[in-house]
């Protein structure tokens, strides 16, 4: 077990860096699949999956590890601690979702170097007024499209090293239109963004008129439920999107699961009817790198 989960999870990958990453799916027009990831231990079962890179989610942060909506209610102490828990435990790359930068370009310089520390790779900001709201949910509203460049001059000018990419979100799309979207997207190219992200949009038409008239590594970002169609991934390749994210999918199906075992339990009082649907206790103690630790345990006993 250990070989096809904790080692695979942590440290026995060579992982190219994000930026190489993202410039090969520009290049091959094969899209970087970045699943979500809401802790560590899913940041973990992701990378033994294969991935080798990740996304934490500020969604799933939110509904995770607080319960409540994504509309602007994690801190950025949370935040911080969350991606340095699962840096800690992963070595793949890490794009971090920070919402707003949690305040003026001022408070930028402070998130982006307090996350990179901490272990991301990406820092992804979004031009929507604070308190947030998902992407994906009616009434957002966002700022100046100057007060946004300045939060990411800031970031660009704030990251220690070039290979942490910021990564420019934009939510004009719901509130303006495309063409809004796609100028707010130049300007933040031309402030030093790396990666566009055009939140929402609501066809496949309108994916691929993004994809055309903005000259940068894209973001594409499938939400089941939500604005945008399902697009597969090879399909979204051809479109022109590098990057393509399933932010919430683990999570979700994580909720229907233990959705149902409360409820099994709840109904019979015992868990055996449960044993086809569960990790076993071999699988769980991998998940988490036990053998690791029984190893250390060893070499350091006196």
């Amino acid at each position: 077990m250990r070989g096809s989960l904790c080692a695979v999870a942590h440290g026995q990958r060579q992982i190219a860096p994000l930026l190489d990453q993202v410039q090969t799916a520009r290049s091959s027009g094969q899209p970087l699949l970045l699943p979500g990831v809401y802790d560590a231990l899913s940041a973990r079962l992701a990378a033994a999956a294969g991935f080798e890179a990740l996304y934490l989610t500020g969604a799933g942060l939110a509904n995770a590890r607080l319960g409540v909506p994504d509309i602007g209610l994690v801190s950025l102490e949370q935040l911080v601690d969350h991606v340095a828990a699962i840096s800690d435990r992963v070595d793949v790359p890490l794009v971090v979702d920070g919402d707003t930068g949690f305040g003026n370009a001022v408070n930028v310089t402070h998130v982006v170097r307090k996350l990179e520390r901490a272990g991301a790779s990406a820092i992804q900001l979004e031009d929507q007024v604070f308190p947030k709201k998902c992407g994906h949910f009616a009434g957002k509203a966002i700022v100046p499209v100057d007060e946004m460049v300045g939060k990411l001059r800031a970031a660009v000018d704030s990251r220690r090293s070039e290979g942490t990419l910021i990564v420019a979100r934009t939510d004009a799309r719901a509130i303006d239109g495309v063409d809004a979207a796609v100028d707010r997207a130049g300007q933040f190219l031309a402030a030093g963004a790396d990666i566009i992200f055009v939140e929402a949009p609501t066809s496949v038409d309108e994916l691929r008129e993004i994809a055309r008239q903005i000259d940068a590594p894209l973001v594409a970002n499938m939400v089941e439920g939500g604005s945008t169609p399902i697009v597969p991934l090879d399909e979204l390749g051809e479109l022109g999107y590098s990057v393509v994210l399933y932010a919430n999918a683990a999570l979700r199906s994580a909720q229907y699961a233990v959705s149902r075992a409360y409820a099994e339990l709840r109904v019979s009082g015992i868990s055996t009817n449960l044993l086809d649907t569960m990790a076993t206790w071999e699988e769980r103690q991998a998940a988490v790198g036990k053998p690791e630790y029984d190893e250390l345990e060893a070499r350091y006993a006196s």
